[in-house]
């Protein structure tokens, strides 16, 4: 005979579920914007490698949305590094939030086992 099923365990089940759906999902748009910030970081550091190789009086140009401005080669080489520094804390800030994710899905997985275990304790009959 089938037992009835608890319907509080069943809805915070779905719950649990749910929020580790959430949360894996949550982590792998984390993953593809640290790894969208690794090809820029990357790009900006073969940029400083090239630009530094250029004498002192190279003109250079900067791109302003659609356009390119003439910039000064240490104004551009202090641009690159400020874009680097700021990349470089953005990939730090996203990489402590995927933790943090990692943290609260492995979380809710052990509270759905433990659900479970609970589960199958009260349902197994007690032999003493």
């Amino acid at each position: 005979m089938a037992k009835p099923v608890d319907m509080e365990l069943r809805k915070a089940f779905m719950e649990l579920q749910l929020k580790m759906v959430e949360t894996s999902e949550k982590i792998q748009i984390i993953d593809s914007q640290i790894d969208m910030l690794k090809r820029v970081l990357q790009h900006v550091d073969v940029t400083q490698r090239e630009i530094s190789t250029f004498p002192s009086g190279t003109k250079t140009y900067e791109s302003v949305g659609r356009m390119f401005l003439l910039t000064n080669l240490d104004e551009v080489k202090t641009n690159l590094k400020n874009r680097e520094t700021q990349l470089t804390a953005r990939t730090t800030e996203l990489t402590n939030n995927k933790h943090y994710l990692e943290k609260n899905l492995k979380e809710s997985e052990d509270n759905i086992r433990e659900m479970v275990q609970q589960r199958k304790e009260q349902s197994d009959p007690k032999t003493n």
